[in-house]
């Protein structure tokens, strides 16, 4: 502006030329050396430039005298003003030129002044422009800064809702929620609470070392609900509390004020950790708030409305998958007690070496309908000897809780079989177990090795079996030498008519092994059971002589079993031992 208040001087040679702004605020202009140094324009010049931009219309006075708005106090001069207008044809201020004496002013006079006026005006407009320009980059820059934040706040809760989606355990939460806030809210501590009976138990990752877990060791005790700890203040109170370093707040970080007491850290987890800011998250189940997430950041960190909005979904995901993870643990426990429960414990008895091994399926309920039992048979007339041992290996269809239940009313009806039937062959039991459960409609299918072991002369002892469409038995001698029991009957199922079943006998001498499995052992997708079975062969032949009962079944399950454990397997060894 200057430059067209000097430009308006040499122009119409005059001393004083100034652009007088609107709003009013200070003016610029250009004061001619020859002018005492500090000098202000007179008083009635502003004036003057006041009474353009009112009317809107030029000024060209031959002397200020003449003009009675402004009064005559003063040294007398002329005075030419042009209004400069916006685009819109607002007043921007006045391009004014002064002359110490009397003056008249001439057409070229007038017209040289307003096409200066014009050329400030048009000035003044670009200027304007560049200036809502320039704010208005700046503002697209930030908000293109604010929807790029949003944007990976998106992604994290996408992420979030994929991968909490399909946890396996509260250690798999943790670490996943580690993981995924790990490269977007980069906060520096981390703790998960959980209510377990009155009380608030951290839940740590597997090694207790993890990169946002507190050190080794720093872990308290549970602590109660009542405590002050912030984190336990979240969960009674059901809302986000947020600690700042200083001063506890809810819904927002509150700075603490001059003389404040330092206050708890957030979780008993971040004690003597330096964080300025944490965020303690309710994690709310269907059925009440299930515990607490913790996040902490060593530097100042603002929780604000968009802020927020994502610490609360993701601590929904984040309670969702807590509360499937502790379904899902409860289901296991609960299965892993039915297991150990159906599972017979093996008896005692000289000149035999027994040794089972059982295998949940990795999937569904870890466990199923596959079981072994041994049990010394009752002594009759005729029949069995003293001593005499009943073996079952068996396979009811399916590998969940319902199959279990099944397999554990199987089991104990052919149990009460054998001894309903004592002194006859195992095939007499099977035929009874089937007409039990005609008569009582249970929906029992499946396959089952029923087996009498009886001791013989010379440390031989008798095996009679008989087979309900299950994997044959394998019997491997002292030399080696493997056999396969290879007859079986029908499978046993509820549609089918019970009839009569056959009973097969062998006797196996010192050092021999007998082993029954169900067909997790030998059954893979893709796979040929026939070349499993081949497997299993080979490797009873293979094995060191002597080697313990448990280690065999454990080395047979290693290296036969498939590796996508999708049913569960059984392995029952009998070792009759050496003379």
């Amino acid at each position: 502006m200057n430059r067209f208040a000097r430009l308006a001087t040499r122009l119409l040679a005059v001393p004083l030329g100034l652009v007088w702004l609107e709003p009013p605020g200070e003016a610029a202009g250009a004061v001619p050396e020859c002018w005492p140094a500090g000098a202000e324009p007179d008083p009635a010049v502003p004036a003057c430039c006041r009474l353009v931009a009112e009317d809107g219309m030029p000024r060209f006075l031959a002397r200020v005298g003449d003009c009675s708005d402004v009064g005559d106090g003063g040294a007398a001069f002329a005075f030419a003003g042009v209004p400069l207008v916006g685009g819109s044809g607002e007043l921007l201020g006045v391009l004014a030129v002064t002359d110490r004496a009397h003056r008249q002013w001439s057409e070229d006079d007038v017209r040289d002044l307003s096409d200066l006026a014009a050329a400030c005006s048009a000035q003044m407009r670009m200027r304007t422009r560049s200036e809502t320009v320039r704010q208005a980059r700046e503002a697209a820059e930030g908000e293109a800064t604010r929807v790029h934040e949003l944007l990976n706040r998106s992604e994290l809760l996408l992420r979030a809702s994929e991968d909490l989606a399909d946890t396996s355990g509260l250690d798999d939460v943790r670490r996943r929620v580690g993981d995924l806030v790990g490269g977007d809210l980069k906060p520096a501590g981390i703790d998960l609470v959980l209510v377990r009976q009155g009380m608030l138990h951290h839940v740590t990752g597997p090694a207790d070392d993890d990169a946002f877990g507190p050190p080794p060791g720093r872990l308290a005790e549970p602590f109660g609900l009542g405590s002050p700890w912030p984190v336990a203040r979240a969960v009674r109170e059901h809302r986000m509390i947020v600690v700042d370093g200083l001063s506890v707040a809810g819904g927002a970080s509150v700075a603490g004020g001059a003389g404040a007491a330092p206050g708890p850290p957030a979780t008993p987890a971040f004690d003597g950790l330096r964080l300025a800011t944490a965020a303690c998250l309710p994690l709310r189940g269907t059925h009440g708030t299930l515990g607490a997430l913790v996040l902490g950041w060593d530097a100042p960190y603002e929780i604000g409305v968009d802020e927020r909005a994502v610490l609360t979904t993701l601590a929904g995901y984040t309670a969702q998958a807590v509360e499937r993870a502790l379904h899902l643990d409860e289901r296991v426990t609960v299965a892993h007690q039915l297991q150990r429960a159906m599972l017979t414990e093996l008896p005692d008895v000289p000149g035999l070496e027994l040794s089972a091994l059982y295998r949940p399926a990795a999937r569904d309920d870890m466990v199923g309908g596959d079981w072994y039992d041994a049990y010394p048979l009752p002594v009759a007339p005729g029949g069995a000897a003293a001593g005499a041992l009943s073996l079952t290996v068996g396979d009811i269809t399916g590998h969940d809780m319902r199959a279990a239940a099944l397999m554990g009313q199987v089991r104990s009806m052919l149990r009460q079989a054998d001894h309903d039937h004592a002194g006859e062959g195992p095939e007499q039991a099977l035929c009874a177990l089937e007409r039990a459960c005609r008569r009582l409609n249970l929906p029992a299918s499946g396959t089952a090795v029923h087996a009498h072991l009886t001791p013989a002369a010379d440390g031989h002892w008798q095996l009679k079996w008989s087979n309900a469409g299950h994997p044959a038995p394998l019997v491997v001698t002292a030399d080696g030498t493997v056999e396969t029991l290879a007859r079986h009957d029908v499978l046993l199922h509820h549609a089918l008519t019970p009839g009569p079943r056959t009973c097969d006998s062998r006797s196996l001498p010192p050092g021999s092994t007998l082993l029954l499995y169900t067909d997790g052992l030998v059954e893979e997708r893709g796979g040929d059971i026939e070349d499993s079975v081949d497997g299993l062969s080979h490797r009873l032949t293979t094995a060191p002589p002597g080697v313990p009962l448990d280690a065999l079944l454990r080395s047979l399950l290693d290296s036969v079993g498939p590796r996508d454990a999708r049913d569960d397997a059984v392995l029952f060894a009998v070792r009759v031992a050496a003379s």
